[in-house]
């Protein structure tokens, strides 16, 4: 392989756990609002 082909797996390699932290991020970030959205009664009822 030459160098330039190295750098391009490399640059690939980075790119998809970029894009694989950002969909993680995001999965989370739905769940949190989820479980937000569905517990946001409790304290009330709870009064």
């Amino acid at each position: 392989m030459t160098q330039l082909d190295d750098e391009e797996i490399r640059r690939r390699r980075s790119r998809s756990i970029a894009i694989a932290l950002i969909l993680g991020a995001l999965v989370v970030l739905f769940y949190i609002v989820t479980m937000v959205r569905m517990s946001g009664g409790i304290a009330e009822r709870a009064l």
